[in-house]
């Protein structure tokens, strides 16, 4: 924590790997909280900046030390995905707390979940948010728990189809709120 005088106090995240310290870019007004893959390779930092509020930084080992793996926060990354889609073109943009989680079970694959997936292959990541003034001026309230999934061999988004379901209720959630 680095103190910059009136309570602008700002959090540097540091790893360590063998004897190589890195800085975790960018410094945040608030904690963090961190899930690594089970073969330590991958680092999610799940940043908290504001009241309801989260983005998710994706770091990769790179020549022994953590590397930022993507240009923008991985949250930035998925949201882009999630209005990129043919279902959500038409989907207002959200404005209030605007969040992106990382869904526990990295670590195991998310075989809780009940996937057989690949260990160290994939992320899942949830979305929600609100309108504080939606564009229409309606009774509409948000999202809640739309999940995507997050290759981290190639670097692409995808919804596999046992979150179909889930996620067209998520859209409704817009609409039933």
């Amino acid at each position: 924590m680095k103190d910059g005088g009136d309570w602008d106090v700002k959090w540097q995240v540091w790893a360590r790997r063998g004897e190589q310290m890195t800085e975790l870019k960018p410094e945040q007004g608030y904690g963090a909280g961190f899930r690594f893959t089970s073969d330590s390779q991958w680092l999610v930092r799940m940043q908290k900046t504001g009241s309801g509020e989260q983005d998710l930084y994706l770091y990769h080992v790179e020549k022994g030390a953590f590397a930022s793996a993507t240009k923008k926060p991985l949250s930035d990354l998925a949201w882009a995905y999630f209005y990129g889609r043919p279902e959500t073109k038409r989907f207002a943009k959200l404005d209030f707390h605007i969040s992106a989680n990382l869904m526990e079970g990295t670590e195991e694959a998310y075989r809780s979940l009940g996937m057989d997936w690949p260990n160290n292959r994939y992320l899942v990541i949830s979305l929600s948010g609100e309108y504080d003034n939606h564009p229409k001026n309606v009774a509409m309230k948000g999202l809640g728990g739309w999940h995507c999934r997050y290759d981290l061999e190639t670097g692409k988004f995808d919804v596999p189809e046992t979150f179909a379901k889930k996620n067209a209720e998520a859209l409704r959630w817009e609409i039933r709120r």
